[in-house]
Protein backbone atom coordinates (compact mmCIF):
# COMPACT_ATOMS: atom_id res chain seq x y z
CA UNK A 1 0.00 0.00 0.00
CA UNK A 2 1.29 3.08 -0.77
CA UNK A 3 1.78 5.71 2.08
CA UNK A 4 -0.29 8.70 1.43
CA UNK A 5 1.42 12.10 0.95
CA UNK A 6 0.44 15.06 3.45
CA UNK A 7 0.47 18.51 2.67
CA UNK A 8 3.33 20.41 3.76
CA UNK A 9 3.90 21.17 7.45
CA UNK A 10 2.57 24.10 8.25
CA UNK A 11 5.61 25.71 10.28
CA UNK A 12 5.49 26.79 13.55
CA UNK A 13 8.27 30.08 14.77
CA UNK A 14 10.06 29.00 18.45
CA UNK A 15 8.50 31.02 21.13
CA UNK A 16 10.96 33.03 22.22
CA UNK A 17 12.42 36.46 22.88
CA UNK A 18 15.04 35.71 20.24
CA UNK A 19 12.10 35.77 17.90
CA UNK A 20 10.04 38.26 18.72
CA UNK A 21 7.77 36.48 21.35
CA UNK A 22 7.15 37.39 24.90
CA UNK A 23 5.60 36.47 27.97
CA UNK A 24 5.20 38.06 31.55
CA UNK A 25 6.03 35.70 34.36
CA UNK A 26 2.52 35.78 35.69
CA UNK A 27 1.22 34.01 32.05
CA UNK A 28 4.21 31.42 32.06
CA UNK A 29 3.15 30.77 35.80
CA UNK A 30 -0.43 29.99 34.41
CA UNK A 31 0.45 28.17 31.06
CA UNK A 32 2.71 25.90 32.90
CA UNK A 33 0.23 24.29 34.95
CA UNK A 34 -2.13 23.60 31.54
CA UNK A 35 -2.08 20.21 31.27
CA UNK A 36 -1.65 18.03 28.07
CA UNK A 37 -2.66 13.99 29.42
CA UNK A 38 -5.11 12.91 32.35
CA UNK A 39 -7.33 16.29 32.16
CA UNK A 40 -10.98 16.30 34.00
CA UNK A 41 -12.78 15.47 31.16
CA UNK A 42 -10.49 12.86 29.85
CA UNK A 43 -10.76 10.99 33.52
CA UNK A 44 -14.61 11.25 33.85
CA UNK A 45 -14.86 9.69 30.42
CA UNK A 46 -12.78 7.38 31.00
CA UNK A 47 -14.12 6.12 34.36
CA UNK A 48 -17.53 6.21 32.13
CA UNK A 49 -16.03 3.83 29.66
CA UNK A 50 -14.58 1.43 32.42
CA UNK A 51 -17.66 1.24 34.29
CA UNK A 52 -19.43 0.55 30.89
CA UNK A 53 -16.99 -2.18 30.74
CA UNK A 54 -15.21 -1.02 28.02
CA UNK A 55 -11.36 -1.73 28.42
CA UNK A 56 -8.76 0.63 26.76
CA UNK A 57 -4.66 1.50 27.00
CA UNK A 58 -3.84 5.17 27.59
CA UNK A 59 -1.47 7.14 25.31
CA UNK A 60 -0.66 4.40 23.11
CA UNK A 61 2.98 5.50 21.86
CA UNK A 62 2.85 2.59 19.23
CA UNK A 63 -0.44 4.50 17.93
CA UNK A 64 -0.18 7.64 15.46
CA UNK A 65 -0.65 10.73 17.73
CA UNK A 66 -0.53 8.59 20.70
CA UNK A 67 -4.43 8.38 21.65
CA UNK A 68 -6.14 9.91 24.68
CA UNK A 69 -7.64 6.19 24.55
CA UNK A 70 -6.77 3.23 22.73
CA UNK A 71 -8.39 -0.31 22.43
CA UNK A 72 -6.22 -2.45 19.80
CA UNK A 73 -8.34 -4.92 19.70
CA UNK A 74 -11.47 -3.05 18.91
CA UNK A 75 -9.46 -1.09 16.52
CA UNK A 76 -10.43 2.11 18.35
CA UNK A 77 -8.89 5.16 19.08
CA UNK A 78 -10.53 8.01 21.09
CA UNK A 79 -8.88 11.68 21.28
CA UNK A 80 -10.43 14.28 23.89
CA UNK A 81 -9.24 17.61 22.28
CA UNK A 82 -9.47 21.50 24.66
CA UNK A 83 -10.89 24.10 22.31
CA UNK A 84 -7.95 26.22 22.01
CA UNK A 85 -5.19 23.77 21.74
CA UNK A 86 -6.77 21.94 18.45
CA UNK A 87 -9.05 24.93 16.94
CA UNK A 88 -12.49 24.77 17.81
CA UNK A 89 -14.32 27.29 15.64
CA UNK A 90 -11.12 28.24 14.59
CA UNK A 91 -11.85 30.46 11.84
CA UNK A 92 -14.18 32.92 14.15
CA UNK A 93 -11.37 32.53 17.29
CA UNK A 94 -8.21 33.16 15.18
CA UNK A 95 -9.19 36.90 14.97
CA UNK A 96 -9.55 37.21 18.48
CA UNK A 97 -5.81 36.56 19.63
CA UNK A 98 -4.35 39.62 20.44
CA UNK A 99 -1.00 38.98 21.24
CA UNK A 100 2.07 36.69 19.72
CA UNK A 101 -0.23 36.06 16.62
CA UNK A 102 2.85 35.39 14.37
CA UNK A 103 3.39 32.28 17.34
CA UNK A 104 -0.02 31.11 17.83
CA UNK A 105 -1.94 31.10 14.72
CA UNK A 106 0.79 28.81 13.09
CA UNK A 107 0.73 26.95 16.46
CA UNK A 108 -3.20 26.11 16.63
CA UNK A 109 -3.34 25.45 12.55
CA UNK A 110 -0.48 22.87 13.02
CA UNK A 111 -1.93 21.28 15.58
CA UNK A 112 -5.28 20.82 13.51
CA UNK A 113 -3.03 19.96 10.53
CA UNK A 114 -1.40 16.90 12.87
CA UNK A 115 -5.25 15.65 13.62
CA UNK A 116 -6.00 15.32 10.52
CA UNK A 117 -3.08 13.31 9.77
CA UNK A 118 -3.11 11.29 12.93
CA UNK A 119 -6.65 10.47 12.28
CA UNK A 120 -5.87 9.60 8.57
CA UNK A 121 -3.21 7.16 9.50
CA UNK A 122 -4.94 5.61 12.03
CA UNK A 123 -7.81 5.00 9.62
CA UNK A 124 -5.70 3.43 7.40
CA UNK A 125 -4.84 0.84 9.91
CA UNK A 126 -8.33 -0.14 10.49
CA UNK A 127 -9.04 2.04 13.25
CA UNK A 128 -12.06 3.84 14.03
CA UNK A 129 -11.56 7.40 15.52
CA UNK A 130 -13.57 9.66 17.61
CA UNK A 131 -12.26 12.67 18.27
CA UNK A 132 -14.65 14.57 20.80
CA UNK A 133 -14.33 18.05 22.71
CA UNK A 134 -13.70 18.43 25.94
CA UNK A 135 -16.57 20.74 26.40
CA UNK A 136 -18.91 18.13 25.02
CA UNK A 137 -18.01 15.72 27.32
CA UNK A 138 -18.74 18.07 30.00
CA UNK A 139 -22.18 18.88 28.66
CA UNK A 140 -23.22 15.43 27.03
CA UNK A 141 -20.99 12.57 28.60
CA UNK A 142 -24.10 10.63 27.75
CA UNK A 143 -24.16 10.57 24.04
CA UNK A 144 -20.83 10.70 23.51
CA UNK A 145 -20.64 7.22 25.75
CA UNK A 146 -22.97 6.10 23.52
CA UNK A 147 -21.10 6.45 20.58
CA UNK A 148 -18.15 4.35 21.64
CA UNK A 149 -20.38 1.95 23.06
CA UNK A 150 -22.50 1.62 19.69
CA UNK A 151 -18.88 0.71 18.35
CA UNK A 152 -18.08 -1.82 20.34
CA UNK A 153 -21.28 -3.39 19.82
CA UNK A 154 -20.98 -3.66 16.30
CA UNK A 155 -17.47 -4.42 16.88
CA UNK A 156 -18.39 -7.51 18.81
CA UNK A 157 -20.84 -8.12 16.55
CA UNK A 158 -18.44 -7.92 13.58
CA UNK A 159 -20.91 -5.99 11.63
Amino acid sequence: MADYKFPDKISVPRFEEAAGFYTTPERSKLMSKIRGKNTAPERSFRKALWEAGVRYRLHRKDLPGKPDIANKKLRLAIFIDGAFWHGYLWEEKKGKIKSNKAFWIPKIERNMQRDTENTQRLERLGFTVFRFWEHDLKREMGACLKKILDHVEQAYLGI
